[in-house]
């Protein structure tokens, strides 16, 4: 594993490197993480990678796409903040019989740490970095350095994957109470939650969500071009519109 230790400390909230870190491992024991190998297929149909294609995975957690994609043949680079999560990613691909690079940093550094048009195709997926926000980060300013960062790590027309918290399903679930109690911020679309990490200090996590249009507009700022928007919770894929209280919302992008 590659420790970048000028990425990201000052951007990225602490409290989700230790969130992460705690959850590690765990991460596979969740529901949604139970069906890769569609999901690989899925990858491959929509990013049009030939195979030996170098593939980046943003906020790349325990590897499971990383790991499958290079069993397919795939060259990959897993980005995390999390040790925890990479130290499982790196026993996993020994486990598997593979290599890939695993590389500890922020998402939102991309631009200054990775070289220009590197890739092939990009992945960012189960939220993986995109909204995750420290308590100070701009919701606004967050997402679109990560999405720069993916303009300036793709080839010219690569094309790039995320799947994002669904924003409308955000907005339906909290109510007025609980954005006076302080856990809904309906200007960022943000919800922030208590953690308690077995520490004297409570840990507080903080992710946004989005709408099709502020996605639009972003990645188009970013110098990406938005091929199709979809409904794509992990665990239920499809080529589909947006069901309103879906986890989550998936993108397709490509470059210039």
């Amino acid at each position: 594993m590659i420790q970048i230790e000028a990425m990201g400390q000052s951007t990225m909230a602490r409290s989700w490197q230790q969130f992460f870190d705690n959850h590690a491992p765990h991460y596979m024991e969740n529901v949604f993480t139970q069906n890769t190998p569609f999901e690989v297929d899925f990858l491959l149909e929509e990013l049009q990678v030939p195979p030996a294609s170098q593939i980046l995975d943003i906020g790349c957690g325990t590897g499971r796409h990383g790991i499958a994609l290079a069993q397919r043949g795939y060259q990959v680079t897993g980005v995390d903040l999390s040790a925890g999560m990479l130290a499982e990613a790196q026993r996993s691909a020994a486990a598997a019989g593979v290599e890939a690079t695993w590389i500890q940093g922020s998402a939102t550094e991309l631009s200054s740490q990775l070289p220009l048009a590197t890739f092939d195709a990009v992945i960012c997926l189960c939220e993986g970095a995109f909204g995750l926000l420290g308590t100070q980060d701009d919701a606004l300013e967050q997402p679109l350095a990560i999405l720069n960062g993916v303009s300036h790590t793709l080839k010219p027309g690569g094309r790039c994957l995320f799947t994002v918290l669904n924003g409308f399903a955000l907005a339906r679930r909290y109510k007025q109470s609980d954005v006076d109690q302080g856990r809904f911020d309906p200007l960022t679309l943000s919800e922030i939650s208590e953690w308690d990490p077995g520490e004297a200090e409570t840990v507080y996590l903080r992710e946004r969500g989005f709408v099709p249009t502020e996605l639009s507009l972003l990645f188009r700022m970013a110098g990406l071009r938005v091929i199709q928007i979809w409904g794509g919770t992990a665990g239920n894929w499809r080529r589909g519109p947006i069901d309103l209280d879906e986890i989550e919302i998936m993108v397709i992008g490509q470059a210039s």
